[in-house]
């Protein structure tokens, strides 16, 4: 059955308190689409340099819940026509700052409401280590333990017979999440998920942390609309947009549009992609993004948080998501970050909204083809990975 988007019918003020309690940063209006004022806030601080943001938001007018609210598994693998379940052999892990005391406990909550296998250490499906591979883990910071409670449970959604990792960085510095990033290769993960980011930068100077042929690593493209950010500018990375998620509409049966929030933009720092040759990017560097998926909070996903059920959105939402179907297709192995551009049949395109005001209209506005904030589309079955 589907797990609807929902409002809970409850006095606003006291709804948002409830759920101001349990994050980190100062409240904010999320960007918006299609009308809709829904209330939310981003869970991490604002990243300083040489440190990394995560790309949550979470609505703080769906008070935290005994019942999920928000898109479940069903929902989001129907909306991508996705009807494999994955392979136990295939390892994704999730790398995130700080440590997240609740996340298995949190994890088998979620795979236990709606229905999907059990995976938990004891079983030998989840891992959850350090940066440097033990189980000295940091000290907690909430933002980014609602990241990792996301990240998990997006993977768990799609991808519900694959192996999970956690890696948890010492902070969120570019140089402790890159040692994190290292690490879940070195652990045998053949996908990664990254859900946060920072300022562009060189791959020159990081670039060491994403380069590992035969892993597909995602990257969310950010939260903040029109304007690049890094990881996801590298030239070793799946960029991943975000859109507007609705039930309903043409043969699909969903409808889709750009994430006024979504990420996106060209970068002077990194070299283009091969595979983004002939798909009129309009930039001579790395334009972002390749994919996406949903993302805004006002059409967001359930997540077990802490023992209750919230509604998180952002870029945070899609790059787990696209790393799920990464494990799904089972072929990060023997391809490269260049397969959706020799693959974009296997894409639902993006062709109506915007994230803002560019000098290169589709680096911030959706067209037929590539554009920025949504890149190729989003999947439609697993063909593109």
């Amino acid at each position: 059955m589907r797990t609807s988007l929902r409002t809970l019918a409850v006095t606003g003020a006291l709804l948002i308190a409830a759920a101001v309690t349990a994050v980190s940063a100062p409240a904010a209006a999320a960007p918006s689409d299609n009308g809709l004022a829904h209330r939310s806030v981003k869970v991490c601080a604002t990243a300083t340099a040489d440190t990394a943001a995560c790309h949550a938001w979470v609505r703080t007018d769906v008070a935290p819940a005994a019942v999920p609210s928000g898109f479940g598994p069903a929902d989001l693998r129907s909306a991508y026509n996705l009807t494999t379940s994955g392979s136990s052999a295939t390892t994704v892990a999730v790398v995130d700052a700080y440590d997240a005391p609740t996340a298995e406990a949190d994890l088998a909550a979620y795979r236990t409401q709606f229905g999907l296998p059990a995976c938990t250490t004891a079983n030998g499906c989840f891992r959850k280590i350090d940066q440097n591979g033990g189980t000295s883990y940091p000290r907690k910071n909430t933002g980014w333990a609602q990241e990792i409670s996301l990240d998990l449970d997006m993977v768990s959604a799609i991808c519900p017979n694959c192996k999970i990792l956690l890696v948890e960085a010492k902070t969120n510095s570019f140089a402790n999440l890159g040692t994190a990033e290292n690490q879940a290769v070195a652990q045998g993960a053949r996908i990664v998920s990254n859900s946060w980011g920072g300022s562009d930068a060189a791959d020159s100077t990081y670039g060491a942390y994403f380069n590992h042929p035969g892993v597909a690593i995602t990257v969310s493209s950010g939260d903040n609309g029109y304007g690049v950010e890094y990881p996801a500018s590298s030239h070793y990375v799946t960029a991943v947009g975000g859109t507007h998620l609705v039930a309903g509409g043409g043969s699909r049966g969903w409808t889709e549009t750009v994430w006024s929030g979504a990420g996106s933009g060209c970068s002077t720092l990194n070299t283009a992609l091969s595979g983004q040759a002939g798909f009129g990017t309009g930039c001579a560097g790395r334009a972002e993004a390749d994919v996406a998926a949903v993302a805004d909070p006002n059409t967001g996903v359930a997540v077990r948080y802490n023992g209750s059920w919230l509604v998180f959105g952002g870029t945070s939402v899609a790059a787990p998501i696209i790393a799920g179907v990464y494990g799904l297709a089972g072929n990060a192995a023997s391809i490269d970050n260049n397969y959706p551009y020799t693959h974009s049949g296997s894409l639902y395109d993006i062709t109506s909204g915007s994230n803002g005001s560019c000098p290169t209209s589709q680096w911030c506005t959706a067209r037929a083809g590539w554009d920025g904030p949504t890149g190729l589309g989003t999947p439609n079955g697993t063909g593109a990975f």
